[in-house]
């Protein structure tokens, strides 16, 4: 820490801090004796400290642990220093054991909750939409931008007036005030009457980065009828919700239509034992377009390629290749967003591996994700009923795909495998496990809380202390948990030095960053200057927008093509978060067209050097090794937290899988050095240093 922050803490000395870090130490300790000795005390309500400890460990590993080491050291610092009369106030501001409250209009309804659950492929979300097609007015509300987009094209489609509402697009329709809207979940209005509202994925309220908005939507929503669909094991959570907040629940479950089997061999590594209609399912933009390559090179057939981050057009044109049998594209290498509600006419879905890199280091599959993506197999239809439907080849289940595959469904079930031996037991042995019911729902601070609690501190007192002693001090029911401080904590660090309103503070909290990126970091730092100082925010006066990079027919000489892929990537996150500060400072950021008109052009050039690469068809089978050892060391490393019990509150659901944003984009590459194997193989088979 800073001389000057330390001042800000009433140490003035080294000693004076050498004696408070002492007794800190101290802290820890017992706070781990209470955890290990102490009869396993490891919840928030037992044991803050550890409780904290252990969740930015699980998080963020090393990294994570030192940044909370930081803030718990800070709120230490404090701890005889805050009246009592003050704290007992602040107390009181962080009792979250009510959230129910904090939505009046909505309780004052007399609301009927029709939660529809089931597993993949089973009609849960066409039943639910086709309840918001038939009403008046109403709300789609689903986790990805891709698929409130693809909701609000079909009502288009249909002649239905829909807005589309998203943290970085909002288009709305003309010449009428009445209109459907979808949109991410974050983005649902709280203030409007509607008859209908559908809150997609229902299963991520559980998230423990993002499961506040499901909460946040399904109590807030003031709808008639409030249609939720997700998993089997969300029912006695939204059961016990309903029962709360004395709302009417109406339970329909889905069976699949049609069955799944996890096969007995795996493709032995070699994609020359892939059939007609399979699907290789990849994490990353870069190994997807990799394994298209070497499938079609080691096949003679071709092979489509979908993903989240591909324009709408090229997504549903790759799917309709793909959903037509009598054309030449055999094989479809997709991303975990096959998982995510997108039809695709699958036979059977091979997993390349089965581990992942979730942003911090590679991990095994869960239970839930292995179900979600492997139980898209089983739509591989005839020739003639894929042509009849090709024009609604991608997007949500429609009626005319559920009803082919209640009839054709039957006798066409679907397979799940992996490449290779090492990765079929976890797959099959997912589909085994029946996972647990979830337990807690999210929650997180709302923005006036925040701002009230804020007001008991002096005006210069660091926010991200704030933020953490806010953290500290929440208190929250059994049925809920606190979801996680630490990507808030990281931007209030960024724009601490800022004559930002704590109102701006808690706006630019909910923006999209990408915390290892460290441009991304530094243009959110220079448009959060431009909101405190009022100066402009044109996209070509904002220095750390890398337009430049736009600028090149080819990779330039001096960068590897790893290094310019990345540039571009991390000036499509720049511009991403440009776009969602443009609707929040609308006088600031005034280059909503330009922006646009960048995105999509850095998003064709990333696709343009990806379908450039060359790749070595022999590598493959070493990277997947290598993936699979780091997912075990981190197993290892994590296995005996992972078996101190929780407590009743829980840390929510890490690692699940679940997108960690509205905005969230299949990374380009999994890893800083995915594509340096490649060059360095081809140096050492060409005899090059």
């Amino acid at each position: 820490m800073a001389r000057q922050q330390l001042h800000k803490f009433g140490i003035t000395s080294r000693i004076q801090f050498n004696k408070e870090a002492a007794l800190f130490r101290k802290a820890v300790k017992t706070s781990f004796d209470l955890a290990i000795n102490g009869k396993g005390k490891t919840s928030r309500a037992d044991n803050p400290l550890f409780w904290n400890l252990r969740s930015a460990f699980v998080k963020g590993e090393i990294r994570g642990l030192d940044e909370e080491l930081r803030y718990s050291f800070q709120s230490y610092l404090l701890r005889n220093k805050v009246p009592k009369a003050v704290t007992q106030l602040q107390l009181e501001l962080a009792d979250l054991r009510n959230p129910y409250e904090w939505y009046p209009s909505a309780r004052m309804m007399q609301r009927t909750v029709h939660l529809h659950v089931g597993p993949t492929n089973s009609g849960k979300t066409y039943h639910a939409l086709k309840a918001l097609e038939n009403s008046k007015t109403g709300i789609y509300a689903g986790p990805l931008r891709l698929l409130a987009h693809e909701v609000y094209t079909r009502f288009q489609a249909a002649g239905k007036p829909c807005a589309l509402v998203t943290g970085e697009e909002q288009r709305v329709p003309e010449g009428t005030d009445q209109y459907f809207q979808s949109c991410t979940v974050e983005m649902v209005p709280l203030h409007q009457k509607v008859d209908v509202a559908v809150i997609d994925e229902i299963q991520m309220i559980a998230d423990d980065d993002r499961g506040w908005a499901w909460t946040q939507a399904f109590l807030g929503v003031q709808a008639t009828e409030v249609h939720v669909c997700g998993e089997v094991r969300a029912v006695e959570l939204i059961q016990e919700l309903c029962a709360r907040t004395g709302d009417k629940c109406v339970i329909h479950r889905y069976e699949r239509l049609n069955a799944l089997h996890t096969m007995k061999r795996s493709l032995d590594g070699s994609f020359k034992n892939l059939e007609k209609g399979d699907c290789v399912v990849g994490f990353s933009r870069f190994n997807l377009h990799r394994l298209k390559k070497v499938i079609e090179v080691e096949t003679g057939r071709r092979c489509a390629i979908v993903y989240g981050s591909l324009p709408p057009e090229t997504r549903a044109h790759q799917a309709a290749l793909f959903n037509d049998p009598d054309n030449e594209y055999d094989f479809l290498v997709a991303s975990d967003a096959i998982g995510m509600g997108l039809n695709l006419e699958i036979k059977r879905v091979v997993f390349e591996s089965a581990t992942k890199y979730d942003g911090t280091a590679h991990r095994q599959l869960t239970v839930p994700e292995i179900k979600q993506i492997g139980g898209r197999a089983g739509r591989f239809r005839s020739a003639a009923k894929a042509n009849q439907q090709a024009s609604s080849a991608l997007g949500l289940e429609t009626q005319a795909t559920v009803a082919s595959t209640r009839t054709e469904g039957l006798s066409m079930p679907g397979y799940v495998t992996a490449m290779d031996d090492e990765d079929l037991p976890p797959i099959q042995e997912a589909f085994e496990t029946e996972v647990g019911p979830i337990k807690t729902a999210g929650l997180f601070p709302p923005n006036y809380v925040i701002e009230r609690f804020a007001s008991y501190f002096a005006p210069d007192t660091p926010f991200a202390f704030v933020l953490a002693r806010l953290r500290e001090l929440c208190r929250v029911s059994s049925k809920f948990h606190l979801c996680d401080f630490s990507t808030n904590l990281k931007v209030a660090e960024i724009t601490q030095d800022l004559h930002l309103t704590i109102s701006d503070r808690c706006t630019f909290n909910g923006c999209p960053i990408h915390e290892r990126d460290e441009h991304n970091l530094a243009a959110l730092r220079e448009m959060a200057t431009a909101v405190a100082a009022l100066t402009s925010g044109d996209l070509l006066d904002l220095p750390s927008m890398d337009l430049d990079a736009l600028q090149y027919e080819e990779r330039p000489a001096h960068m590897s093509e790893q290094d310019y892929i990345a540039r571009l990537e991390s000036l499509h996150r720049a511009i991403t978060m440009y776009l969602w500060l443009g609707y929040r400072y609308k006088g600031v950021f005034q280059s909503h067209k330009l922006a646009f008109h960048v995105k999509q052009l850095v998003e064709k050039k990333i696709e343009v050097r990806l379908s450039k690469l060359n790749f070595v068809p022999g590598l493959m089978k070493s990277v997947r090794d290598r993936k699979r050892e780091a997912a075990k060391q981190r197993r290892e490393m994590t296995g005996l937290l992972d078996d101190v019990e929780e407590g009743e509150e829980g840390l929510g659901e890490h690692g699940e899988g679940y997108p960690p944003s509205e905005a969230y984009e299949e990374p380009v590459f999994e890893e800083a050095d995915e594509l340096l194997d490649e060059e360095s193989k081809r140096r050492a088979e060409s005899g090059q240093a």
